[in-house]
């Protein structure tokens, strides 16, 4: 546009210039953006060509270096053996490139596992990284490790980019001679070999856990196995002996592994990310971000994803709401280890997601495939393919993990981890879970068809978790509970909204309802259609990962104001993915079903009590003893644990539900007061009122089960409630919220008067009670010491006041008492809180 001074005043012509100063710094703005996308694409480029234009003098002919009866492979880069080295041609364009490097087992020795970590079996993954190569004066090639945990886009010459930068040096892990330049084809020739077989954090164990519990590598025991290459992949493997590291029963011998390196050469310019969201729940990788926040560094997400994009030429159908194939689908390939029989449930669990991709607008764009067999050139370790892996292990799990470019959270490929005892474990769940319902869990062993079918399940579980998705552990309690019984709406719906819940079974069903397999089992819910759509539908009009966050919030506020079902209750904190959110919000709990927590343990204890009197019958062999009965007895004691557990994270619980601005109620709400009340009377009618249904005199007498299982349930909740963190929340509670919470005042009161219930009547304190009431005490007494209950709440006062009180009632009481053994264990008792309140005496 152009203006004619003569018309204008020199106000005007001021104004004038105000509005196009500040267009000119609203256009620099959304250049940033631009420039932001590319930025790793410039940086890379202009580093690739500084490196590449320094002069390399005095080396010897490329054609003497490779010979033309070397054994050459091409990639991204070219790979020589020549005499036993591996020689590795780097193309000049690929200097300053990010290549990612995946290192799994490919071979383990049978004796080594680390078991809390899972490493020890072929196809773990024991580290990656980032790594990029760039010549250095001398002739010479460095290879160095990137971090990408700090960013700022800013490419001004003096900006804060430049600045970040060079507090930011990566750390060089190699150094190499440069061995010939090939003119023709601008290349760079170095030898790998020794690094290979060294020892070092990019091609074996870089987790420092893990490498503390290895011993020194023994040089002459490493060679290199066999390199192969694929177009955009070169795959390593190389044989490493390590000694033992030395253990009070003396020191082991060495153990050898076999690993294989994955270098996968990254995109130039990386996927447009998406910010994450605590409202939804996907994994995603954090950024120190110095760019959103203009006074301090803020903290950036993205989401991990697949890359699905339309076909060319169909963006437009796209955009009009067709379904389309995407460009490249997920493909996953079952290990061809894997038992015949499992393997078509397992491509069913993977085809299952098919459904929630539709609803981000891709049709195929998900599939389970058997692996080729008998083909030279498909590998398990070749990083193209995605595999769903079958290890012996005793392990009782699967895992699904990815790899991910960690400049944008896109994934590349999973290797998902299936451990052959993992149905063991689904037998034990559904057993106990289904028995009252389902006969056929009735004998010792689950058919093919049923366990077929909880594999299934389970591949769709560890699938979602490839996909990207974390656990919802607040799905199911959006259900009502009555819901779980009404066969024609729970056959219909589900009795969980996601299957990354950890819902397993419901087990609220009882025999005369009819409930069929349709309504037991768990699937891919509301929950999960929505959360794919969120995360895999695409925003063409954004440029940009912040342009599309207000279209993300939109979807979201609109979204969760349809239906509870499309709540995502937190088992990590999205934005850390470590510890819990609100381990106070009873609504995200492990194996919790419906609405309210006291209503659906009732109904799975009278579950549980149709279950206990068949152990013996249901779960034995000829010419076998009673362990499958007392394994399935254990099962269930820890189930029935659980159901203690969800109604006891009511007592002090607090909701919070992330919300922004847009969206109506708090984000903090205390749990009612009559519903924490209620689970008090639940703990002390299931619980603390010794559950004499649970013993089998039988099974007792015949295996290792025992009722002191029990007893330790009820150590552990009563622990947990006298402790002083729960006083203190709900204490806390009482100050922010006065006259709507359940005050610690009234829990200790109603939880001494349901334990202490003999006090009054005089009645004799059986076994079992006896030793509940120890505990208590014995929990009360620790907390009477300033030391370690602390002194600057009223904890410590209202736990004397109770405890005083408990001691005299205790003291009134021993006179009444006719039973030899209540009057030896109260007067016990008495002695032992006299004490911790008069310990200066």
């Amino acid at each position: 546009m152009f203006i004619s001074c003569k018309k204008w005043s020199r106000t005007a012509l001021f104004a004038v210039f105000l509005m196009l100063l500040a267009a000119a710094a609203s256009a620099q703005k959304k250049s940033k953006k631009k420039i932001a996308a590319a930025a790793d694409t410039a940086k890379a480029k202009s580093l690739a060509q500084q490196t590449a234009s320094r002069p390399v003098t005095g080396l010897k002919p490329y054609k003497e270096v490779v010979p033309a009866g070397a054994k050459s492979m091409r990639s991204f880069i070219s790979i020589h053996l020549v005499s036993d080295h591996y020689l590795f041609e780097l193309p000049d364009s690929i200097l300053g490139r990010d290549i990612l490097v995946v290192t799994r087992i490919n071979k383990a020795p049978a004796d080594f596992k680390i078991p809390l970590v899972n490493i020890g079996y072929g196809g773990d993954e024991t580290g990656k990284a980032v790594i990029r190569f760039e010549k250095i004066p001398g002739d010479k090639m460095v290879m160095r490790s990137v971090s990408f945990r700090q960013f700022s886009n800013d490419t001004t010459s003096n900006g804060l980019s430049r600045s970040l930068a060079n507090s930011n040096y990566q750390t060089i892990q190699g150094t190499f001679t440069v061995k010939a330049v090939n003119q023709d084809a601008k290349s760079t020739v170095i030898d790998l070999t020794d690094f290979i077989n060294g020892d070092n954090g990019i091609l074996s164990f870089s987790e420092p856990f893990i490498r503390n519990l290895i011993g020194n590598l023994i040089m002459d025991r490493a060679f290199i196995s066999d390199i192969k290459a694929f177009p955009s992949n070169v795959e390593i493997k190389s044989v490493k002996t390590y000694n033992s590291k030395p253990s009070p029963l003396g020191t082991p011998p060495p153990n050898s592994f076999e690993f294989n390196n994955s270098l996968i050469l990254l995109p130039f310019v990386p996927m447009k990310p998406r910010m994450a969201d605590p409202r939804i729940g996907f994994f995603s990788n954090a950024y120190a971000d110095f760019d959103t926040n203009p006074f301090g560094a803020a903290t950036t997400r993205y989401i991990q994803r697949w890359r699905l994009e339309p076909k060319p030429g169909d963006l437009e159908k796209y955009k009009s709401g067709e379904l389309v194939e995407p460009q490249k689908p997920i493909v996953i390939y079952i290990d061809p280890a894997t038992p015949k029989k499992w393997v078509p449930y397992l491509i069913a669990g993977i085809n299952d997601w098919q459904v929630a991709f539709e609803k981000a607008g891709f049709k195929n764009a998900i599939m389970g495939r058997e692996a080729p067999l008998n083909d030279s050139t498909w590998s398990l370790e070749d990083a193209r393919h995605s595999v769903l892996v079958y290890k012996p292990s005793e392990i009782a799990n699967a895992s699904g993990p990815n790899v991910n470019d960690p400049r944008s959270g896109e994934i590349l490929e999973t290797h998902i981890n299936w451990y052959h005892s993992v149905m063991t474990l689904l037998r034990n769940w559904y057993t106990v879970q289904a028995a009252a319902v389902d006969p056929r869990t009735h004998k010792p062993e689950l058919d093919d068809a049923l366990m077929g079918q909880l594999i299934r399940f389970v591949s769709s579980h560890e699938i979602g978790h490839t996909l990207g998705l974390m656990h919802n552990f607040g799905a199911s309690s959006t259900v009502p509970v009555e819901k779980l019984r009404n066969k024609a709406w729970v056959e219909a719906h589900g009795h969980t909204p996601s299957i990354m819940d950890y819902a397993r079974f419901n087990y609220i069903a009882q025999p005369e309802d009819g409930i069929g397999e349709k309504g037991i089992f768990p699937r891919i819910g509301d929950y999960d259609k929505w959360a794919i759509e969120w995360g895999y539908r695409l925003i063409p009009e954004a440029k940009t990962a912040a342009d599309e966050k207000p279209v993300l919030n939109k979807w979201l506020v609109n979204k969760l104001a349809s239906g509870k079902q499309y709540f995502y209750g937190s088992q990590l904190n999205p934005f850390t993915n470590d510890f819990p959110m609100n381990d106070l919000d009873p609504r995200s709990q492990s194996e919790d079903l419906g609405d309210d927590p006291v209503l659906a343990g009732s109904y799975a204890i009278k579950n549980l009590k149709r279950i206990v009197p068949h152990l013996t019958e249901w779960f034995s062999k000829p010419g076998e003893n009673y362990d499958q009965a007392a394994e399935m007895y254990q099962e269930l004691v820890t189930h029935y644990g659980r159901l203690m557990g969800h109604v006891l994270k009511n007592i002090g619980g607090m909701y919070q539900t992330p919300k922004t601005v847009e969206q109506s109620g708090p984000e903090y709400d205390p749990v009612p007061v009559v519903r924490q009340r209620k689970a008090m009377a639940f703990l002390q009618q299931q619980l603390f009122t010794t559950p004499y249904w649970l013993m089998n005199k039988k099974l007792f007498e015949s295996s290792r089960a025992g009722f002191p299982m029990v007893t330790r349930v009820q150590q552990q909740v009563l622990s947990s409630l006298l402790s002083s963190r729960r006083i203190n929340i709900l204490i806390s509670a009482e100050t922010d919220f006065p006259g709507r919470v359940y005050t610690a005042a009234e829990m200790l009161r109603d939880l001494r008067s349901g334990i202490f219930s003999e006090l009054a009547s005089g009645r004799p304190v059986p076994v079992y009670r006896r030793d509940l009431q120890k505990v208590y005490v014995e929990s009360l007494i620790p907390l009477l010491d300033i030391r370690t209950a602390g002194g600057t709440s009223d904890c410590l006062s209202l736990l004397k006041a109770h405890s005083r009180d408990l001691a005299a009632q205790i003291k009134k009481a021993i006179p009444a008492t006719k039973d030899g053994r209540t009057k030896a264990h109260l007067t016990d008792l008495h002695e032992r809180l006299w004490r911790a309140l008069h310990p200066e005496k």
